[in-house]
């Protein structure tokens, strides 16, 4: 069979595609991220700070190990199998599917084993002072790696075929609203949090990994069905190993290193400055990880768009999707970091008592993070573009500038030393890359829409912030009165300029829904 030539879609149904998976990515987000605060909630008032903080360290350490053990499969899977399905190769598809998890499950097994004989020489080394319950509890999740990692990489190669939907409803759904009951279960029983809660959390992969591993293997029976009789035979994994290792290997250890910068800060303050500061700072940073949920809803909306484009080397129509999903994240995310900026005291008293000492980090992450968002997604851009050993040097400058600052910061400064340490990093991956694709490829996100949809923000929630903290100190009935009227203003405000922001490719919504 020809390799094919695809024709050039229309802008305006690319950024209808991407606003539709974008639009259905927010609500699955929408409920993720609710689950997930919530079961943050849960976590603190069922358990004491120190176990809550234990808890926290373990999570964390368990998310470096996946990040170790997803090799950076998930970006390579997206990439290659649009491109594949963009130069109409489909029988190179199931090739690349194997070429990417067969090493993923043996580095799962390798780092659940070796993870579990270390284990108490790891806690040993990582805490001054003896932590019960440290070893059981990180053995428990250690053994859930595998499957994690597995359930990334099907979701991711999903993605390859332009669905969202499985990762809308398995993980966005699915896996984040059962780990949310079974944790509050375990906290109603008030059963373990070395041992219970860890498995309660950790289960729900099970499932989820199983389904995604199902929709996919019939994502690439479909593909390689419409092929017809003609087409090329299947290639062999072992031809695509190295062209996919080639694009994927810089990205599982600057994939890794981006865990690192998120996750680390967080054993650190266990071990150097005890379990309660850990919860503390998981506490201060959970609002964070709200916003930071829609930038992965956009981005995970248009990876598969960008690779296409670049795969066709048509920069004016990536430029045009990048500009387009960073006004709309700035529109999505600058709203709630603004909000987290001025009322972070309320909002952490909903953890329970002590969690709002962490206040002053929250503000300094906040104001940190409408800088990243403003930046739009600039590694997803690299990655698409196909250069990860970028993105890998870039992860691997902030992941130096993290753990040096945390280890030098945390012991004197706690808590605000971590918030330094975290935002240095997130500037360096952020600005870095920006420059970066500007100089390769003249691309960047501040269109018409970002600096409108940025103004907005200001206008509407930053502003009347502003002026309320010059008059009183502000509580939940305050932030309920801003979020709500600043809300108004702002819908009435992006409607009217809904032209400028390019949400009327939303009408996309209803004109495919049929196909």
């Amino acid at each position: 069979m020809a390799t094919v030539t695809p024709t050039r879609p229309a802008a305006g149904a690319e950024l209808g595609g991407a606003a539709r998976h974008g639009v259905l990515n927010l609500l699955g987000v929408a409920v993720a991220a609710v689950a997930g605060f919530g079961l943050n909630i849960v976590v603190t008032r069922g358990w004491s700070m120190a176990d809550a903080g234990l808890f926290f360290a373990a999570t964390s350490a368990f998310m470096i190990a996946y990040a170790a053990a997803r090799l950076g499969t998930g970006i390579g899977s997206v990439y290659f199998i649009s491109r594949y399905r963009t130069l109409g190769q489909p029988e190179r598809i199931r090739a690349s599917v194997l070429a990417g998890l067969l090493p993923l499950l043996v580095m799962g097994v390798l780092l659940t084993t070796v993870g579990w004989l270390f284990t108490p020489r790891i806690v040993e080394l990582t805490f001054a002072e003896p932590v019960p319950g440290a070893v059981p509890a990180l053995r428990a999740l250690l053994l859930f790696v595998p499957v994690a990692a597995l359930c990334d990489f099907t979701l991711s190669a999903c993605r390859g075929f332009g669905k969202m939907r499985p990762l809308l409803l398995i993980e966005r759904l699915g896996r984040t609203l059962l780990q949310f009951l079974a944790v509050l279960v375990v906290a109603v029983l008030g059963l373990s949090a070395t041992t219970a809660l860890p498995l309660a959390w950790a289960l729900p992969y099970v499932p989820a990994a199983l389904a995604a591993v199902f929709w996919l293997a019939r994502l690439v029976r479909r593909a390689e069905r419409s092929a017809g009789p003609d087409a090329p035979p299947p290639v062999s994994w072992r031809q695509e190993f190295v062209p996919y290792w080639r694009y994927s290997g810089p990205r599982a250890l600057s994939g890794l290193a981006q865990m690192v910068v998120q996750r680390l800060d967080i054993v650190l303050l266990g071990a150097l400055r005890g379990l309660s500061e850990a919860a503390l700072y998981t506490a201060a940073t959970r609002f964070l990880t709200l916003g930071q949920l829609s930038g992965q809803a956009l981005s995970t909306a248009v990876q598969h768009r960008l690779a296409e484009h670049l795969a066709r080397d048509d920069r004016a129509a990536a430029g045009r999707l990048y500009q387009a999903a960073t006004a709309w994240l700035v529109l999505l995310a600058w709203p709630a970091y603004l909000l987290f900026a001025s009322f972070a005291e309320p909002m952490l008293s909903l953890f329970g008592s002590g969690y709002d000492a962490g206040r002053t980090v929250t503000v300094y992450l906040a104001l940190t993070m409408l800088v990243a968002t403003g930046c739009g997604m600039v590694d997803t851009v690299l990655n698409m573009a196909g250069k990860t050993a970028w993105t890998f040097y870039n992860a691997l400058s902030g992941t130096v500038v993290n753990v040096v600052a945390n280890v030098l910061l945390i012991p004197r400064y706690g808590v605000m030393g971590a918030a330094i340490a975290w935002s240095a990093s997130i500037l360096i991956t952020n600005l870095v890359p920006l420059v970066q694709l500007h100089r390769a490829f003249r691309l960047h996100p501040f269109g018409r829409g970002t600096l409108t949809a940025a103004g907005l923000a200001l206008a509407c929630f930053g502003a009347p912030s502003l002026a309320l903290h010059a008059v009183t100190d502000p509580g939940m009935a305050s932030l309920l009165v801003v979020a709500a009227l600043g809300g108004a203003g702002y819908a009435v405000a992006v409607w009217r300029l809904r032209g400028v922001l390019q949400l009327d490719a939303l009408r996309a919504l209803r004109r495919n829904r049929g196909r």
